[in-house]
């Protein structure tokens, strides 16, 4: 009987039909950042929610004006920066008030959240990494931090990272539109550098701990076939303190984006957060604006730290030669600069009958990264 049903439901069942939250229209608020009453900035980003089921992952929200209130009705314009950045400097705030964000945007629709307390991040003790083979083979780079236990239990990481990494063949010769030269030190296209933001959401708390100890909590697992850790790699790492709220709404988008990307993918559901539309109280809203001192630390990891792993490149690459039958006529060679690279001389290096050569995605790394370090690589 049972199967019977089951066949009879995938016989009718041939209609698609779509969740709401997929097929509906949102474009929903999505306001993210930290309100910083310190001397750093203030950076809060603006974009709106789109459907699952859309090839666009970011929609930034451009042409809107923010301020920071206090409690005193004391306001702090927040200045755009392109991208649906927005943006003021050291604010200094009196942190025995509380403090809370407005926004309007371009089509006059007002935003708000409500006062939050500030809220000081204790500093940053140490960062490290493990090597791990559970559940993968890699490294688990994590935090250590601190606090009385009298102070927030409840944290956020985010972070950026960099790192230089290389093609899979070093191209040594270069068309001249005529023939085939060797490249110039500054004309080498093998080294090349990288980088990325978080997505994922870090959470961390010692509410069940009997100290306010943060000890190894994750942040980052890189694999060991990553072309992050196959030469140098940095990470720049930012921690909050939450109140329990916040701590509340970050574990709640959690898990509801974790395999989605990040608070700027597509949401399959409403996260209630503190920030509220004025105009239209029913919209829904995604954010949680807090109020809070922001700690960092810096980490370098050198590939001379690691075990012997060969990093997995992202294209197939093979060498082939051009010059003599049956090789690629080494005009083709010479004429195909966009497309082809010559790798090393075959036969005398003053003289040679040939190249060994490959296609660009394998020789030359800057089509996926800069050639130029970061100024602040050491």
């Amino acid at each position: 009987m049972i199967a019977s049903l089951i066949l009879l439901m995938l016989g009718e069942c041939r209609k698609p039909y779509n969740l709401p939250a997929i097929a509906g229209t949102n474009g929903y608020l999505v306001v993210a950042g930290v309100i910083n009453p310190g001397s750093d900035s203030t950076i809060i980003k603006l974009s709106r929610t789109v459907n699952i089921s859309s090839k666009t992952t970011t929609k930034p929200v451009l042409g809107a004006t923010l301020n920071v209130e206090s409690d005193q009705h004391t306001t702090y314009p927040l200045t755009e920066t392109g991208n649906g950045f927005y943006s003021a400097p050291g604010l200094n705030l009196d942190k025995t008030h509380t403090y809370r964000l407005n926004i309007k945007t371009a089509d006059n629709k007002q935003y708000q959240s409500g006062f939050e307390q500030v809220v000081i991040t204790p500093p940053i003790d140490s960062l490290g990494f493990n090597i791990t083979t559970i559940p993968d083979t890699g490294i688990q780079i994590y935090a250590n931090a601190h606090n009385s236990n009298s102070a927030p239990r409840y944290f956020r990481w985010d972070y950026n990272e960099n790192w230089q990494f290389f093609s899979k063949y070093i191209s040594n010769y270069i068309s001249n539109g005529s023939s085939m030269v060797q490249r110039t030190p500054d004309q080498y296209v093998s080294t090349c550098f990288s980088s990325d933001a978080s997505a994922d959401i870090v959470l961390g708390s010692t509410v069940k701990l009997s100290q306010n100890v943060i000890y190894q909590n994750p942040l980052i697992f890189i694999s060991s076939k990553s072309e992050k850790i196959e030469s140098k790699y940095r990470v720049f790492v930012r921690q909050y303190a939450l109140t329990s709220s916040a701590f509340t709404f970050w574990t709640n988008l959690k898990k509801n984006t974790e395999q989605l990307g990040s608070i700027f993918d597509a949401l399959p559901s409403e996260i209630p957060g503190n920030i509220h539309c004025i105009t239209i109280p029913s919209e829904p809203v995604v954010g949680y604006i807090s109020v809070s001192t922001v700690q960092t630390k810096i980490m370098f990891i050198n590939n001379r730290q690691l075990p012997s792993w060969t990093p997995s490149y992202p294209y197939a690459c093979t060498l082939d030669s051009a010059g003599p039958r049956p090789w690629l006529p080494l005009p083709t060679l010479i004429l195909s600069p966009e497309a082809l690279l010559g790798v090393d001389a075959i036969g005398p290096v003053v003289n040679p009958i040939g190249y060994t050569y490959t296609e660009r995605d394998c020789a030359d790394c800057s089509i996926r990264g800069s050639l130029k370090p970061p100024p602040f690589w050491k």
